[in-house]
């Protein structure tokens, strides 16, 4: 506006074989997730040498790292941001594995006053995607922000497995931001107008067809599900630290 998976009867057979070829060391979640160790928070040195303090090592001793989907969002340089997500079996949608997923993405993405979040966003390489702009949010831009953006409110809206068509082409450029490249800003085309069609998180067909500022966060969004970030498609000399001003004072 963040590897490899669960039981078999999540996932395409076809990311299962991956799956079976992922390097270790790894670590299993409590609900299968297969993901790699990530590495504790370090010192740096002249040298480039980074040590872990013996208060971080303790405390990782005593209580391992959490494991996906996690209570935050994912940033630039976690491997699975820029990983192709993997297709949920529609049968396994309404279980637990993919239903935790779906209520921690939710979870984390009103915590953090995000638009739109993927599912590796919270570590989870699947194509899930959720997206939300209450009014609270619509009445805090300003009138002018709202009618150049094209903003409006959007319930609360799951799609898994969700298939991208523009209706149009034309494109029109905006301001972006990404809670997995914290604190930073750019400018980014996107199109008008596009219509997703996928599953929600009942497992029924749903298809939306949208413009405006919702039509940017879906595009944003499904971006995710094929390790694209805003920072690929955006003007980079409007690349900005959002706290610029903050800095010089």
């Amino acid at each position: 506006m963040n590897i490899t998976v669960c039981s078999s009867v999540l996932l395409t057979s076809a990311y299962r074989m991956c799956i079976s070829k992922a390097p270790r060391p790894h670590s299993i979640g409590s609900i299968g997730w297969v993901v790699p160790v990530s590495m504790a928070p370090y010192r740096s040195y002249s040298t480039n040498i980074k040590v872990r303090s013996y208060l971080q090592y303790m405390k990782r001793k005593i209580k391992p790292p959490p494991s996906p989907p996690y209570p935050h969002v994912c940033q630039v340089g976690e491997p699975v941001l820029r990983a192709q997500a993997a297709a949920v079996d529609p049968g396994a949608v309404q279980g637990p594995a993919v239903q935790e997923v779906i209520q921690t993405m939710v979870k984390v993405m009103r915590k953090f006053e995000c638009v739109g979040l993927s599912a590796p966003q919270v570590g989870v390489p699947l194509r899930i995607l959720a997206l939300e702009f209450p009014e609270r949010m619509l009445e805090d831009s300003l009138p002018a922000a709202r009618e150049a953006r094209g903003l409006t409110t959007v319930p609360l809206r799951i799609f898994i497995n969700p298939q991208l068509r523009v209706l149009d082409g034309r494109t029109v450029l905006f301001q972006e931001a990404c809670e997995s490249i914290s604190g930073f800003s750019a400018t980014v085309p996107r199109y008008l107008s596009v219509e997703v069609s996928g599953l929600n998180e009942k497992a029924e067909p749903v298809t939306w067809q949208v413009s405006g500022w919702p039509a940017r966060i879906l595009q944003h969004e499904m971006d995710h599900l094929d390790g694209v970030l805003y920072i690929d498609r955006m003007d980079s000399k409007t690349f900005i630290n959002v706290n610029w001003a903050a800095k010089n004072e």
